[in-house]
């Protein structure tokens, strides 16, 4: 479906900019780098697999680039940030799993708080020294129904709950940028973090599961409430490239955020915690064994 208001043709030049987004292969993250791309950006596609990366990025237009990281593990995300040179305009964090049964990363975290948030984190203090622009987390309205548990962070000891730990993994997104924005404002710097939200679009995250039933449920509920993949990566889109403060959430502007035109949305209480914010930095410095460098 076409959706009013912003779209890819509102889309400033990005020539001579240079992107990277993760999880560029497939769903959202796809959709955002073949936009940038036709906007005149250098992407960079950074995935877990390189076929998949490379059949992906000869269906986008411009100058496009795939490089391997996997953010549940470590090793991977630290060769990824040690090869790269130069600038870097933009870091998209798109990259994520969704409701997965328990499962552990190489670095023996729970598979989506690894992933979606500690993955991620590592990726960002590494690469920062680089960013010129701005960073853009893809958090998700189910941030509302999370809760971050420092104590526990990696379900070690609490009854694994796959939906209450996505949960967690996408409000510790909002945590993330909005200590990083308060770090790089104390820095002087002028690179921003933003976030932002898909609401709900049809990109199959909804339907992987070893449940059938499940499968058929979202199957189901994406044929009735969801758009599309590309009108989901909108407000990533809207967040990496519009002058916005840092700080900024942004998502569709439609009933229940889950769908429409992307705008500037709210946030839970625990989400503008910044003194769980805070916590939830050290923590991840000393989970990903990373350190603030600026």
């Amino acid at each position: 479906m076409a959706t009013p208001g912003f779209s890819v043709d509102d889309l400033p030049d990005q020539h001579g900019r240079t992107v990277v987004v993760t999880g560029a292969s497939s769903g959202i993250g796809r959709s955002a780098a073949r936009a940038l791309a036709g906007a005149g950006a250098r992407v960079v596609l950074a995935v877990r697999n390189a076929d998949r990366g490379r059949a992906a990025a000869a269906t986008m237009p411009g100058d496009t680039e795939v490089r391997v990281v996997d953010l549940a593990d470590l090793a991977s995300v630290r060769a990824f940030a040690a090869g790269w040179e130069g600038p870097l305009d933009v870091l998209v964090n798109n990259a994520g799993v969704m409701m997965v049964p328990l499962g552990r990363t190489a670095d023996g975290f729970e598979q989506q708080i690894g992933t979606n948030h500690l993955g991620a984190f590592a990726l960002t203090q590494l690469l920062l020294p680089h960013v010129t622009d701005r960073v853009v987390a893809v958090s998700s309205s189910a941030h509302r129904a999370g809760r971050v548990d420092l104590a526990d962070l990696n379900w070690e000891r609490r009854r694994y709950q796959r939906v209450a730990a996505y949960g967690q993994s996408k409000l510790a997104n909002l945590l993330f940028t909005l200590e990083l924005q308060r770090r790089l404002t104390a820095a002087g710097s002028g690179v921003r973090a933003l976030a932002a939200h898909p609401g709900w679009a049809s990109t199959g995250l909804q339907t992987r599961s070893e449940n059938r039933a499940a499968v058929l449920a979202g199957r189901a509920a994406n044929a009735v409430f969801a758009q599309s993949a590309d009108d989901g990566a909108l407000p990533t889109l809207f967040a990496a490239t519009q002058d916005l403060p840092g700080g900024s959430y942004a998502g569709p502007g439609g009933v229940g955020e889950m769908r429409g035109a992307p705008t500037l949305v709210g946030r839970s209480r625990d989400a503008s915690d910044t003194s769980l914010a805070k916590r939830l930095w050290t923590l991840s410095e000393e989970l990903t064994g990373t350190a603030w460098p600026l």
